[in-house]
């Protein structure tokens, strides 16, 4: 009797004490953090796509609404800011092919790249706070018109990922 007594007392103990803790089950910190702000992300990038800027917040601000405990608010007097800048959006060969001739070269496979630069204020710890680029690049065949619904996906998912992992998981 005085055993199970003992382990209800340890297992509610322990139960006390991970549910006053910040922590999500994907390994993310938001020790402290209550809100976040996050910014429209801007493109500047020498070459635009037009929907890229409200697709790369709109899914910043899911993956932080699906993984952690916080509140996304309109104000940047939030416990945390995400504010940034798609700085790069830029095509380039990664292969080259000879056409049946010879005389001619025509890509066989190039690569988009789509650099952002990102900057995240924790206000209740500040040291934790950084102002990073990061860059992305996915490989395609043929024109960039016909590819770009399916890799600037895979870019954005890759890009969040990082500036998630760097915000929260001190990776």
């Amino acid at each position: 009797m005085k055993r199970s007594s003992l382990l209800i007392i340890a297992a509610c103990s322990l139960i006390f004490m991970f549910s006053s803790c910040s922590f999500t089950l994907n390994g993310a910190s938001t020790v402290g953090l209550k809100t976040i702000y996050v910014g429209y992300i801007e493109n500047n990038a020498p070459l635009v796509n037009p929907t890229l800027a409200q697709n790369f917040t709109e899914a910043l601000k899911a993956r932080i609404r699906s993984t952690t405990n916080l509140s996304i608010v309109q104000t940047q007097e939030a416990d945390a800011v995400i504010t940034g800048t798609i700085t790069g959006y830029s095509q380039a060969p990664v292969s080259i092919q000879a056409t049946n001739n010879n005389t001619a070269h025509i890509a066989g496979a190039s690569a988009l790249t789509v650099t952002v630069q990102i900057k995240y204020v924790n206000n209740v710890d500040k040291k934790l706070s950084f102002e990073q680029s990061f860059s992305e690049q996915q490989n395609f065949t043929g024109d960039l018109a016909s590819s770009e619904g399916k890799i600037v996906p895979v870019i954005t998912t890759s890009l969040i990922d990082d500036i998630y992992n760097k915000a929260f998981a001190n990776w």
